[in-house]
């Protein structure tokens, strides 16, 4: 029953933004600011699983035609002085989608402000849930 349920309400979620995890560099690797050692799916939205309001990465995401952009790359949606190309692994603005252009390993989240609970952070209002 619980699997069934599981299945019932998370696949959809999980299905419904594959694309777009594969239209950003380490779509799939980003790190849960939340959960260290765990993937931060909706790397969009405030929820982790990509459901919900969108983050201000997704907002620019969203804004940028749902493409890698070089002003995506290079601007700073979360506030935490770190671009999205460095918190993602391509600092140098050089990934393209689906041709497995070498990037390096993520580094932040480039949705959520980090360290969250920070002063710096304070006025992004995300705190992790509990």
């Amino acid at each position: 029953m619980h699997t069934a349920l599981y299945l019932v309400l998370v696949l959809p979620i999980l299905q419904a933004y594959p694309g777009f995890i594969n239209l950003i560099p380490n779509g799939d690797k980003v790190t849960n600011p939340c959960s260290p050692g765990t993937v931060w799916f909706g790397v969009g939205h405030y929820n982790s699983s990509g459901s919900g309001p969108r983050n201000p990465f997704g907002e620019d995401f969203a804004a940028a035609g749902h493409a890698w952009t070089q002003d995506l790359c290079q601007k700073d949606s979360d506030g935490d002085g770190k671009t999205n190309g460095q918190e993602l692994g391509d600092p140098q603005c050089t990934f393209i989608p689906n041709t497995g252009s070498p990037v390096s390993p993520p580094t932040g989240h480039p949705g959520i402000c980090e360290p969250v609970g920070s002063a710096a952070c304070a006025s992004q209002g995300f705190t992790c849930p509990t």
